[in-house]
């Protein structure tokens, strides 16, 4: 087997800065601090002296404007489990692995990627989209492979016995995590793995407990370490607090960008698609404004999605400040992965087509833009309906039975002289009269004889007379 490891040192403060692009995260030094102390900081606040574990009051003599934001735990395990989910797109092995990292078994998905060091740069630079800084290792066992991204090695371990000779020069800080241990440990002169693994069994079990003995044959591949997978939801919900409130779009497209990466990796995961998916904007002391951002055909890119909100986005006018971001998408459809032409033809074309309808429907609603059906009504007006996007016409629908595609609304009245119709001169009634008397039980009651009509110029126009009192000639349609 072989494990992959990915340690997020800075998990605690890139939970909450990863909604910023990098140049706004430069402008002032910020940290995450509990209990009085600071967990991690930028590099920033670095440069001024600052440094994890130190107190706030010490942070704060070294850099009075110091920005500081208390440390958010739930957003850390929901991030966890983000990249989890995206990780099932390499492999089904995958396990979380508290309280900053992430373990997976891809040695059966190194074919499909096309090796490890081509795997391994697709995952770091998926991770890197997402707004994390991984260290990797990869080692035959899963504890190796941690204990190794533990201690900032980032290496590829092909065999348990370059694995052992590796692990022997590790610090022993990496596999224990009792500090009383830890510091007994110390007192010996034991430094290393190595000389961790060179004492009597006998003593270390009675001293330390069997844990520590158990986690060092398991790292070296001589125990089994059983572990619990992660399962991929059945829909995706994400959430990412901003740093600051934003007012602009480009700036909730960039931290939206973060979590349809994720949403990317879980339709993977899942071999799924979806055809809408919503952006909810959370704002302070006022209900949440949605978009429904919806799919021409069903889609998995992330950069696809991006477009499509950024259209929308731009025709979307923020009348407050945004706080934090959600991206919710359900109803996720079966994925059948289309082959391409080896020469441009008509699966590219139609791509292209739906694409082009989707990016449409973005900028200008879906209302604005649709196909068209047959209704079951005579009043030629209302004789249509609106078809969504990949819905085709019922049977019996692709007709228009000998009535024109292009109707005039509302209807316009022409001129009359001598009762004979004018437009632009007199029409020569070809065909009629068709009539049409309906609408009686919803108020649209109406009584017309309609006419085919030639023209002056030779058009052939779709015209009517109203029966009754009045009448009057109409022109409602025009053929191609």
């Amino acid at each position: 087997m072989r494990w992959l490891a990915l340690r997020f040192p800075r998990l605690v403060l890139e939970v909450l800065s990863r909604g910023r692009a990098p140049f706004e995260s430069e402008r002032v030094p910020w940290a995450v601090a509990d209990a009085g102390h600071v967990l991690a900081c930028d590099t920033r606040a670095e440069a001024l002296g600052v440094r994890p574990g130190m107190g706030l009051a010490a942070a704060w003599e070294l850099a009075s404007w110091l920005h500081v934001w208390p440390r958010n735990q739930m957003a850390e395990q929901e991030m966890l489990e983000g990249v989890a989910a995206w990780m099932c797109g390499f492999t089904p092995r995958v396990s979380i692995q508290a309280p900053n990292g992430i373990l997976a078994e891809i040695e059966g998905s190194l074919r499909l990627f096309r090796g490890l060091a081509a795997a391994v740069e697709q995952i770091r630079a998926g991770i890197d989209q997402m707004g994390l800084t991984p260290l990797l290792a990869v080692a035959p066992t899963a504890r190796g492979a941690w204990w190794l991204a533990s201690a900032g090695q980032e290496t590829s371990i092909l065999n348990r016995a370059e694995l052992e000779m590796a692990l022997a020069t590790l610090p022993v800080a990496v596999a224990c995590d009792r500090p009383d241990a830890l510091g007994l440990l110390h007192n010996v002169g034991i430094t290393t793995i190595g000389e961790l693994r060179d004492l009597p069994r006998e003593g270390v079990a009675r001293r330390f407990g069997q844990t520590l003995l158990a986690g060092l044959k398991q790292a070296l591949g001589r125990a089994p370490e059983p572990r619990k997978f992660f399962a991929p939801p059945p829909c995706f919900a994400a959430k990412l607090e901003l740093p600051g409130e934003v007012t602009h779009a480009e700036e909730v497209l960039f931290a939206a960008r973060r979590l349809l990466v994720q949403l990317e990796g879980l339709l993977a995961a899942r071999q799924a698609g979806v055809r809408r998916f919503l952006l909810i904007l959370l704002h302070r002391n006022a209900g949440p404004s949605i978009l429904d951002i919806g799919l021409a055909s069903p889609g998995r890119e992330a950069e696809r999605f991006v477009q499509l909100l950024r259209e929308r986005l731009f025709a979307f006018k923020l009348v407050r400040p945004v706080e934090a971001i959600r991206i919710e998408a359900r109803n996720f459809v079966p994925w059948h992965g289309g082959t391409t032409d080896l020469f441009k033809g008509s699966s590219v074309d139609s791509e292209a087509w739906s694409r082009l309808i989707e990016r449409l429907q973005a900028r200008l609603g879906s209302e604005a833009v649709h196909g068209l059906g047959l209704h079951s009504e005579h009043r030629p007006e209302r004789a249509w309906r609106a078809l969504a996007t990949g819905e085709r016409p019922l049977r019996g629908e692709e007709g228009t039975g000998g009535r024109p595609l292009w109707l005039v609304d509302p209807p316009r009245r022409l001129k009359e002289k001598g009762e004979v119709p004018h437009d632009s001169g007199p029409l020569e009634l070809l065909v009629g009269p068709e009539r049409i008397e309906s609408g009686w039980w919803d108020d649209g009651e109406i009584a017309r004889d309609y006419f085919i009509a030639r023209g002056p110029n030779a058009a052939l126009l779709w015209v009517f007379r109203e029966r009754g009192t009045s009448g009057g000639w109409y022109l409602h349609g025009m053929f191609a």
